[in-house]
């Protein structure tokens, strides 16, 4: 019999995002469409729910994703050097600056890297301005793996037809 899934975060509170994780990706197999491995693809998530953005890391480093992770905005941007990122997932609301913000700082320091927008407090009005400054694609949490997958994969066939 399969055990229950259980998580918690620092604060003893179960932690939701990573049940949500858990449950969708048991299937270690589902990679991209089409079962496309993106080995050559590096990625970088920027969210300040730790738990969330190390989570959401391990599954996709499942998929054969080379994915890393920080947890602020200025960490991020402090890192896309030394990362070197083709594509970015990156929370739109955290403490210590806007993902706004940090999406113009990253398309300063590099056009071709593909952003992709992650929030669970936006609104259509966000959404929409996050693609107007360059983002490749605006999505809610709690997100479907299936979902974040398909629009990765279509960001790195942007990428690669650059």
């Amino acid at each position: 019999m399969e055990q229950p899934l259980k998580s918690t975060c620092r604060s003893g509170k179960l932690n939701r995002n990573k049940i949500i994780f858990e449950k969708q990706c048991k299937n270690h197999e589902l990679l991209c469409r089409n079962g496309d491995k993106m080995t050559n693809t590096k990625l970088l998530i920027i969210d300040d729910e730790v738990e969330f953005a190390s989570t959401l890391c391990q599954r996709l480093q499942l998929r054969d994703i080379e994915t890393k992770y920080v947890n602020s905005g200025t960490e991020g941007l402090a890192k896309l050097a030394e990362i070197a990122p083709e594509i970015i997932i990156l929370d739109l609301k955290m403490p210590d600056m806007s993902g706004l913000d940090v999406l113009e700082e990253i398309k300063k320091f590099d056009q071709r890297i593909e952003v992709i927008m992650l929030t669970g407090h936006g609104s259509a009005g966000s959404g929409v301005e996050a693609m107007e400054k360059g983002a490749f694609d605006y999505i809610m949490k709690p997100l479907d793996i299936k979902e974040l997958l398909e629009i990765i994969h279509s960001a790195d066939e942007k990428r690669s037809k650059a």
